[in-house]
């Protein structure tokens, strides 16, 4: 049975026990959120010593299966101040999974505030160790002090400098299948708890373990092989994705028009052919050496929407180089160069900060008039300014919503104090109310609508009801620790129910995965009401209610009935 591994930080003490045959089904997005609802007061300050971290994988975590393993973790958010799930690849979920771990709490809060710790896992147990030695170092050069230290069979989450310095936009860096500091938990905040617990890295090492083999291997067979061949036979995941990644969807954005430029006040960039997904795929098929257009995130994803951008002399500098850190250091800041936004995305991943909260501070910074729009030069030394933790660094690393305070700018992108990401709601207005509406903030994989059956994604009708059903089958995927892109090819939630019968010999049947995630919606919403969170938080910046985006001539305009309708938790499942 899987096991749930408790660490209290503050005393340097742990317990481990099995998970309940109830909650055998429960994980990730889903376990997280039951998990801080249970132990974590709503009035807790996000810092403190009553937050936690719960870090969780899904219910076929440890296989091969494509698209498995996907991590959760879970807190309160320093950022929104609201209950908070922040999702990521990697290798860290697939090696808990090995080692038979579902859920690893940590609690409490370092006394002595000059010291940190490593957490080590491994089959021969759980240790608290010194990690002060990783102190002050970026994610790239951290990632190698571990795996000197631990071997190359480790797995790890870990925090940057910024974290250190309890910026608000710090994330958690997961590794890759390369031991590479690539994937983030960066929605959040997170990695500031993580830091006021002292934690500099989780290290989780499955060595001399194997992935979990199923209990029905002939049905395990069978319906993993049909998996498999829907992946490798749908047009999205086997051509789109594959070949450009989530960066196919640049041409969707300046299409549609919501494809945020200068602050968003724009939904269509001049130079957009600079940084399309083609272009991406052209410029890394030239440099040839070290680049990558596809690459796989974790183990056994067939979809590899991944890359490894390389620099002019076809070196490794960042990967992957996704579609919202293109949107939101591109585009947003008038940026159309792939160098240059490849550069800051090594800058914030050195940092370890969200690319989505600091590109949308960064555009705040340049409205204010610090530096013009499409100064890249500007754009690089705002980012090694957030490095340096000087003050204006601090102020960038507080995210969107702090900047625009400290500056003075009405024109924030921001819903519960998180960033919009690189999709302007004005011209996709399905997420106009995913924003307003998720328990997270401003959270696009909290229900994308971009694929939803709407007549125009320009016109209200209809959206409150895409976003409602689109956040439903969101937290489905989240909560089975899926990620969601495998969805176009296996829109049918009963090959998942089937893989889950033959690795695990439980049944479970798709209604009981959508009435988990419907139970998990409410109680994030009810962890919310009881921090403090009301109707009046269910909303967006005023700006993008009364200012048009110039190029759709389009605002945010569904109305309030609507968006109260989504928010009844009684409507939820009807």
């Amino acid at each position: 049975m899987p096991r749930v591994i408790s660490i209290d930080i503050d005393k340097s003490t742990h317990h481990i026990d099995i998970i309940s045959e109830n909650e055998f089904l429960t994980g990730g997005r889903a376990l997280s959120s039951q998990t801080i609802a249970q132990l974590v007061p709503p009035a807790a300050d996000p810092l403190g010593p009553f937050n936690i971290l719960s870090f969780c994988n899904g219910i076929l975590a440890g296989t091969t299966i494509s698209n498995a393993n996907r991590l959760s973790v879970g807190s309160k958010s320093p950022l929104t101040g609201t209950i908070k799930e922040s999702n990521s690849g990697g290798t860290f979920a697939f090696q808990m999974g090995r080692l038979d771990i579902r859920n690893i709490i940590i609690t409490g809060k370092r006394s002595d505030l000059k010291t940190w710790k490593v957490i080590h896992i491994s089959k021969d147990g759980v240790h608290i160790e010194e990690g002060q030695d990783l102190a002050t170092h970026g994610c790239y050069a951290k990632s190698e002090l571990l795996v000197k230290r631990y071997g190359p069979s480790i797995a790890f989450a870990m925090i940057g400098p910024a974290a250190e310095h309890l910026m608000r936009s710090a994330a958690i860096a997961i590794s890759d299948p390369q031991k590479q500091p690539a994937r983030f938990c960066g929605r959040g905040g997170l990695g500031a708890v993580m830091a006021s617990k002292g934690i500099q890295a989780i290290v989780v090492d499955a060595a001399q373990t194997s992935p979990v083999q199923p209990d029905d291997k002939e049905l395990f067979k069978d319906i993993s092989r049909a998996v498999s061949e829907q992946i490798n036979t749908t047009p999205q995941t086997a051509k789109v994705f594959r070949t450009y990644g989530t960066a196919a969807m640049v041409d969707v954005a300046q299409g549609l028009g919501f494809l945020p430029t200068r602050n968003f006040s724009q939904g269509r960039f001049e130079y957009v052919e600079q940084i399309n997904g083609q272009t991406l795929v052209d410029t890394i098929s030239s440099r040839e050496g070290e680049g990558k257009i596809s690459h796989a995130c974790m183990p056994g994803c067939l979809v590899q929407c991944s890359n490894v951008y390389p620099d002019k002399f076809g070196k490794r500098l960042v990967s992957p180089l996704e579609y919202e850190t293109i949107g939101m250091m591109g585009p947003n800041l008038g940026i159309g160069d792939f160098d240059t936004i490849a550069e800051l995305n090594y800058l914030a991943n050195d940092c370890g900060v969200d690319t989505i909260e600091v590109g949308a501070a960064i555009g705040v910074a340049m409205h204010a008039g610090l530096a013009d729009f499409g100064d890249g030069q500007a754009a690089l030394s705002m980012m090694k300014e957030v490095r340096e933790a000087t003050i204006l660094g601090k102020v960038i690393g507080a995210g969107a919503e702090t900047t625009a305070k400290v500056l003075g700018v009405y024109q924030v992108p921001t819903a519960k104090g998180q960033a919009f990401p690189a999709y302007d709601p004005r011209a996709l207005k399905g997420l106009a109310a995913t924003y307003a509406t998720s328990p997270m903030g401003a959270d696009h994989t909290a229900g994308h609508t971009i694929r939803s059956q709407v007549e125009d994604h320009h016109s209200a009708v209809g959206q409150a009801t895409a976003s409602k059903m689109s956040q439903i089958a969101t937290l489905q995927w989240d909560s089975l620790g899926f990620c969601y892109f495998i969805g176009s090819a296996v829109p049918d939630l009963s090959q998942i129910c089937d893989l889950i019968k033959a690795v695990h010999s439980h049944e479970f049947l798709p209604e009981q995965i959508r009435r988990m995630a419907i139970k998990t919606l409410r109680l994030e919403r009810d962890f919310n009401r009881k921090a403090g969170f009301g109707p009046a938080h269910d909303r967006l910046s005023e700006y993008f209610h009364i200012s048009e985006n110039v190029d759709t001539k389009t605002i945010c305009d569904i109305p309030e009935s609507e968006i109260e309708d989504l928010m009844n938790d009684e409507k939820l499942s009807q």
